[in-house]
């Protein structure tokens, strides 16, 4: 999990000029800004195209704002990190921005020394966050096999009469000569055990 420089950014905000400044803030900074929009509908097709790093983007925008277009973006994993910027720091923004899972929430007026510092911390969160959900799958999908693989054992004990041990390495030995995982020897062995009922 390392924290790249040249970080892979799009920046949403319908005001231009507010865009180009922080365009570049970040380019001196070493960060890659990928594209820009000026709405939530465009801040959405760009992660499609782009799969950026990290979206910096407005709430306050025409079509659809920033909050609702960082849910889809979180939501179907559309860049690993987005930061709001707003004119409003008042707590019914802040909640917004904390149930849709944002990562950062900086205050206008925008300036170097507190934008940098506070899109590398989002984007190292972010990284943390990515890492501790994909062990989190990872844990989820190995206790699912293990049930198959158990209920599948407990099959062939019952219909063949085999203690547990003599189950488990049959299973294994079929694995092994059909080269095939023991989770797919499991799948198949309960599907058999499903058309004989």
């Amino acid at each position: 999990m390392e924290l790249r420089l040249g970080m892979r950014i799009i920046i949403v905000e319908d005001e231009p000029v507010t865009r180009m400044d922080i365009r570049c803030m970040l380019e001196e900074a070493g960060f890659e800004v990928l594209d820009e929009g000026k709405d939530g509908f465009d801040a959405i097709n760009l992660c499609k195209t782009h799969q950026p790093d990290l979206v910096l983007m407005d709430i306050n925008m025409p079509n659809l704002d920033g909050i609702s277009a960082a849910r889809i973006i979180r939501r179907d994993g559309l860049s690993k990190c987005v930061v709001l910027l707003t004119a409003y720091s008042d707590d019914v923004f802040i909640e917004g921005a904390k149930n849709v899972g944002v990562f950062g929430y900086v205050v206008k007026p925008v300036d170097e020394k507190s934008l940098i510092p506070a899109l590398k911390i989002a984007y190292a969160k972010s990284l943390e966050t990515t890492d501790t959900e994909d062990k989190l799958d990872e844990a989820t999908k190995r206790l699912e096999e293990r049930k198959i693989i158990e209920k599948a054992k407990g099959f062939l004990m019952q219909s063949e009469g085999l203690d547990e041990n003599t189950a488990y390495q049959k299973m294994r030995s079929l694995s092994m000569e059909k080269s095939c995982s023991l989770r797919v020897i499991s799948e198949m062995l309960l599907l058999r055990a499903k058309k004989g009922e």
